[in-house]
Order: C-alpha cells, then structure tokens, then sequence
C-alpha cells in the first residue's frame, strides 16, 4: 500500500475522510450544546517546518471583539505513521493574544500534517455573533475557526459532528459527498457564510434565475405574509440592479421575544441573517440587508480589501456602502408597495429628526463618521456630542444626490443609474472603488454634471444641511412641528455584551427617582434582552408606560420599576406640495415609482 493510500485509510478511522479536494479541514463538534462549547480539530496538511494558526480578531461588525479570547486548550499533534505508532504531540507557543505557532514534528516523524485541537464558547444571540445552546445553533465561522495566515486562499472543508438527529442545516456553501460536509473555495468564503442549525420553518421561491430558500427560528410567524414581502422586495432590488449576481440566496431570520437584543441583520455575499423581536419588522430589515448583496459585498470599497482579520481596517465610504444602502432600503420599500407615501415620509423626516439632535453634525463629516466606525463600540464615542452615524447622514445624502442628479438632468438620469453603473464598472469587473472620489466621478458621469460643491460640503464637510431647499426641487416640503415622545430619563450607552451603559441621568426624573445611578448597566428591560435599537423601540411607548430595567451594579444585581418621562421635540414632517409645478412633479414620482423620463 503506497503512503497516501495508507493516509486516507487513516482518515477514514479517524476523521471521516478529509477529502483529497481540501487542503484544510475542519472537524466542529456541537456535542453538549447546552454547554454552548464548540470542541474543534483543524487538519492542516503539509505543515513543513511547523505552522502558525490565527483567530480573527474582528468579523461582521466594524469592532475588534478578540474572538481568540473565548479560545481554550489549544493543542497540536500529528497523526499515527504506516507504523502505528501513538500519536505524537508537538509543542504549542502562544504568540500574541490571537496567534500560536505549533512546533514542527521531531525528527523521525513521517508526517508533515498537523493538527490543532481546541474548544471555543459562544452563546450570544443575533446576526453578528455565534450561539450555541440546546435550542439551535448560529455560526459565523470567522469566530470559531483558526486559519493559517498567507493559506486563506486554499479550500476548506467542514464536517459538523454531534449535530442532533432532528436538525436541520441551513447554510449557502458546498455540501460534500459525507454526512454534515460543507466545501467552501477558500478560508474567506466560508467565513462569509453563516450557518443555523436546528428546528426552524422553511420555505423556498424562484425569481429570475435564482433560487432562495428562507429559514426562520423562533416563536411562530405567518409565513405566507413574510414570503410575500420578501418576494417583492427581490423582485425589485434585483430588477433595478440588472439581474442576481448569484445562483442561490439564503435568509435567516430569528423572531421571536429577545431576539431584537442581537437585532438588525448581518450582511453575507449569498445570504443574510436578520435577527429581529417581531415578524412584522421583517421585510424593513430584509430591504437594507439585501441590497448589500450589491452594494458593499460586490460594489466594494478598497479599502476593505483584501481583509485582515488581525486589525481594523479603514475606508471613508461607509456613508455610501452603509447609508445610501439604507436609501435604497426605504426606497424598496415605498416602491414595492409594502409602505406607504407617508410611511416614507415619516421615515425620511425621522432622519432629518436624528441628524439635527446630534450637536456633533457640525464638526464631524460623513466621511470622518465612516473612518471612525471602530469606535462605535465605546458608549462616550456614541454619545449625541461626539458622534454622528454614517448610516443616518449616509442615507440623507442618499436621497439629496438622487435629487440633485434627477433635477441637473431634467429627471433623465439617477441615483438608480449611478448605482448601475457602479456595478458594470467596479463589481462586475472584480474592481474596487476608492471611496468618495469614485463614487463622485460615476455620478458625475452619470448626470453631466459637477458635483464637487455637493461633496464637499455634505460628504467631506460639515456644512449644515438645507434640507428644504432640496427637497423642494422635488415637489416636497419640510414643516416642523411638536412632538411627544416618551423618555427613559438617561442616555443609553453600550456596555459590555447586551448590555447598556445608564449616563446622563435626568436630574429629579423618574429613573434617578427609581434609584437608577450613573454607570449602572441596564442588562434587561421588562424580563427580556435590551433592544439593539433603544431608540427606536422608545418611539413606540408612551409617556407614563411602565417600565422594568435589571441593572448591575458592580457584582449586585437588582430591579428597579418606574414610569417613562416625557419630552417634548420639534420633528421634521415631509409632505408633498399640492401646488407642485410640473418638473417638480416629475422628480417626486420618479423617486417614489423608481422610474426617470
């Protein structure tokens, strides 16, 4: 028997064959899920001289979270030799706090492969992190899987081991010829493919060419009304983006209480994950989330390329990647029916609402809100004061650039056709954008026209904003008028996990009365996980509501209960202009039906 047949007899006793097609393998058990322990062994074939494994340090949110710091028991060894002798472990060294080095076998050894054993906790909820428990599992693999710097480009495969008998598997990669076998080309590609794994409904549906299968956790939802919805809304997106750029999509959604804790969706090249409290939010999530299959994981900016998993890297243009990103998802939603006129109005009015309560508009730009974004994870960065969002300002660009090229044009061309022609010129041809300034030069392409004075002053700069002078061109206009909303009496910052960071305390307001202390975390609110979004689950209670926040206090957890204070506001309200003249006309119907003259 030859020496590579008498491996692959081996790693049939021993590992279920790791296919000659893969160069690494990995072996993930899942055995023991209520002790969310993920319990790993990684192949690694022709290790001469030894090896070096990392673990990433940052994945699906724009924050280094040192993943490498749920790492335990790290372990080489190589594999028996024709001998059948035992196996040989190699030593293991440490060498900062996301890399190890495993020694290379000592002389006498047969075998050049080496493999790394070691476990990994994770039980966090949502799209943008890994749980394990008894229920289900969510895996972003980038945050259980090591790989081997300057290797990242060979193929992986992965067998899921231990997975109970009565779960199923969802996941947009290759699935081998063994039980459980999931084939990605590259490192990469497979950490851009989430997996759920457990109980949940499905249902799957065809639309120009490509196939999409929808899988859902959690507490019982109408499916016919979410497919309807997400029909609509592929229907749209890829229509105006010339067709899918992939043969199959997959959404997963977690519904249900406690799910808004890890709300929001996570972007994927053929998938998304959506974690949100109600099915009803669905489609608003699904809009934004889908768009990215365009916009940011093809239509890319450089300087999110080629990924380095050991640092942050920095681009000026998340204001486009992300925000306008979230224009084209109110946009889908207003065009496809699923909103109405006023809901878009609301929505958009909402904006203009949040970037002027942020006193820090007027020295921070778009573009430096979008360098910064590494930061959003340190609640002093998040307050009003010090930061805008490059989704919130982004996506009133969005909407003004659109306005402008439709107007400069006679409503011939827009934003849809800069967003086209982005994609013929940069992702279909496998080129990355250099921020702002080619963003800038197709458009200018695209409508004729100068628009250094527009970038320089809203994208660069930090000129305040005359939304209504914008909006009038396009047959709207701005009113303000005032607003109630309820008030929690402090402001939320983020702390640790999904927790909340109390600050600011309202002087004799109902939280301070309650007992509530500067620094205290907020842990639950009314028995369930945080909301993600606070603000947005605030606008939908009122004043006087009864509330019930967890909070620890040092090591003392306690539970305190007040009512919501009031605070009154001047809001922006959008509406359209009865008298409009006939280009103005022209220029609002084109936005709201997605269609130009």
């Amino acid at each position: 028997m030859t020496r590579r047949a008498w491996l692959f007899v081996l790693g049939l006793f021993f590992f279920s064959a790791p296919p000659a097609r893969a160069t690494i393998v990995y072996h993930v058990s899942l055995a023991h899920p209520e002790q969310h322990i993920f319990h790993v062994t990684m192949f690694i074939p022709g290790a001469q001289g030894g090896v070096v494994v990392q673990m990433p340090a940052w994945n699906a949110l724009y924050q280094v979270r040192d993943f490498s710091s749920r790492v335990t028991n790290v372990r080489g060894r190589v594999r028996p030799d024709e001998a059948g002798r035992p196996q040989t472990a190699l030593t293991v060294v440490k060498l900062d706090k996301q890399t190890w080095k495993i020694d290379p076998p000592p002389a006498g050894e047969s075998s050049d492969d080496v493999y790394v054993d070691y476990q990994i906790s994770w039980d966090e909820p949502g799209p943008f992190s890994t749980q394990l428990d008894a229920h289900h599992a969510f895996v972003n693999f980038a945050q259980i899987l090591f790989y081997v710097p300057g290797r990242r480009g060979e193929k992986s495969d992965v067998f899921l081991q231990d997975v109970p008998a009565d779960w199923k598997i969802a996941v947009e990669l290759g699935r081998g010829e063994q039980p459980n076998e999931l084939i990605a080309p590259s490192y990469d590609a497979l950490v851009d493919a989430p997996v759920e794994m457990g109980k949940f409904q499905e249902f799957h549906f065809d639309d120009g060419g490509a196939r999409y299968r929808v899988v859902v956790d959690g507490t019982d939802w109408n499916l016919q009304k979410l497919g309807d919805g997400l029909k609509s809304l592929v229907a749209y997106e890829t229509k105006l983006m010339g067709g899918a750029p992939f043969p199959e999509y997959l959404f997963i959604f977690h519904i249900g209480p406690g799910d808004e804790a890890g709300g929001g969706g996570m972007e994927h090249a053929n998938s998304t994950a959506i974690a949100i409290s109600s099915g009803e939010a669905a489609p608003f999530i699904a809009a934004h989330e889908f768009f990215h299959a365009w916009n940011v994981k093809r239509i890319r900016p450089q300087g999110l390329e080629p990924v380095d998993f050991t640092k942050e890297q920095y681009t000026r243009a998340l204001w486009f990647a992300e925000g306008v990103t979230s224009t084209y998802g109110s946009y889908a939603l207003e065009r496809t029916g699923i909103w109405s006129h006023s809901q878009f109005y609301e929505d958009f009015g909402n904006e203009f609402d949040d970037l002027d309560s942020r006193p820090a508009r007027l020295w921070e730009s778009v573009e430096q809100s979008s360098l910064d974004a590494w930061l959003e994870k340190y609640p002093m960065y998040r307050r009003p004061e010090a930061s805008i969002s490059y989704y919130n300002k982004g996506k009133i660009v969005g909407l003004l650039l659109d306005i402008v090229i439709r107007d400069v044009t006679d409503n011939h061309k827009s934003l849809d056709d800069v967003m086209r022609a982005l994609n013929d010129q940069y992702a279909k041809q496998g080129r990355f954008y250099r921020d702002s300034a080619d963003i800038r030069g197709v458009a200018e392409q695209v409508c004729a026209c100068k628009l250094g004075e527009f970038f320089a002053r809203y994208v660069s700069g930090t000129d305040e904003v005359p939304y209504a002078d914008f909006l009038l061109s396009a047959g709207w206009q701005l009113k303000k008028e005032t607003q109630v909303f309820a008030d929690l009496g402090f402001s939320p910052g983020r702390g640790p996990g999904e927790s909340v960071v109390a600050s600011e305390i309202s002087p004799g307001g109902p939280a301070e009365a309650a007992g509530l202390h500067e620094g205290d975390l907020v842990i639950e609110l009314n028995s369930s996980a945080v909301p993600r979004n606070l603000i947005r689950w605030l606008r939908e209670r009122k004043p006087g509501e009864t509330i019930q926040l967890r909070i620890r206090r040092g090591t003392v957890e306690s539970e305190i209960t007040y009512g919501l204070g009031k605070r009154e506001v001047r809001a922006y309200h959008m509406e359209e202009i009865s008298g409009a003249g006939e280009k103005q006309s022209r220029i609002r119907n084109g936005i709201l039906r997605g269609t130009t003259d």
